[in-house]
């Protein structure tokens, strides 16, 4: 087997040996527990970050235009999986953010890195997911105000 194939391999079993529990006191044993941590987290998103607020209204919008244009299963899908992907990075986002906060006192050029990166992968989740709302939404708005033929029959 090639020198960095055995490697790679002794590489994962070292990092499958290590027991979290060992590292860290705030380790749930317990699945409620870690269930209630994870409202927790979002509760402290909704209350403290105003960006998950701006979000959270953009996505009961994206619900009740979709509601209104009785969207097909396949577009809710595809709708849902854009909204998801922005909340999971700005929730990742803010996660950076508090880490990078609590590792560095003072301004750090990679500390900023850091923040930046994180922040990019947000604006990439937005504009895709503006993109796909424009894609699916859009020409149904246009039919349901009449201002395009129905979809699926030519002009």
């Amino acid at each position: 087997m090639p020198l960095p194939i055995k490697r790679l391999l002794r590489e994962a079993r070292c990092a499958a040996k290590i027991d979290p529990a060992h590292y860290s006191a705030a380790t749930s044993q317990n699945r409620l527990e870690s269930f209630s941590y994870a409202i927790a987290g979002c509760a402290y998103m909704l209350r403290r970050q105003k960006n998950t607020r701006i979000i959270f209204v953009a996505t009961l919008a994206l619900v009740a235009c979709g509601l209104w244009l009785q969207l097909p299963p396949l577009e809710w899908s595809l709708l849902i999986l854009a909204a998801a992907g922005v909340w999971l990075a700005e929730f990742i986002n803010a996660a950076v953010e508090a880490c990078v906060n609590l590792s560095t006192a003072s301004p750090q050029p990679m500390a900023r890195v850091a923040k930046d990166v994180a922040a990019g992968a947000v604006l990439i989740a937005v504009i895709t997911a503006i993109l796909v709302g424009i894609s699916l939404l859009l020409p149904r708005i246009m039919q349901k105000l009449a201002l395009m033929p129905a979809l699926g029959t030519a002009a």
